[in-house]
């Protein structure tokens, strides 16, 4: 047999709606979207790159080096300079094989650019790449 309602106890027996469920699930989500977040370090610089008709994107996951128009070798909003280049890529490379993106302003000289992928080579980097603009093609 069913039980009997005391009519003295209605606002006790009022359903309720379970919000521990559904706040699982929102932090099960939060957790899984900042763990398989990747973020992309950029050089802390801002560069007039020049325009190639052939620019393409790269992967996501790569060593980004800025060259400014006074020819200053930038990593991360820091002065690293060609020395710091080489040393730079070869931490970087140790644990896994990743690109190296040259930001070289379209002011550079050529000669400091050349500098800049000869140490990222010494370093080990397999691809270095020079970041461009996308040109009129």
């Amino acid at each position: 047999m069913g039980r009997l309602r005391d009519a003295g106890n209605d606002e006790e027996s009022e359903p309720g709606i379970d919000m521990s469920p559904m706040m699982d699930c929102i932090f099960i989500l939060l957790i899984f979207f900042i763990v398989t977040t990747t973020f992309v370090e950029e050089s802390g610089v801002e560069v007039d790159k020049p325009q190639a008709a052939s620019a393409a994107s790269l992967e996501k996951t790569s060593i980004i080096i800025a060259i400014t128009a006074a020819g200053d070798v930038i990593y991360g909003g820091k002065s690293i300079g060609v020395g710091g280049v080489q040393s730079l890529v070869r931490r970087s490379v140790q644990k896994e094989q990743v690109p190296v993106i040259i930001q070289a302003d379209s002011a550079t000289q050529s000669g400091q650019l050349v500098r800049v992928i000869d140490e990222a080579k010494l370093g080990g980097a397999e691809k270095v790449s020079i970041a461009t603009a996308a040109g009129r093609g």
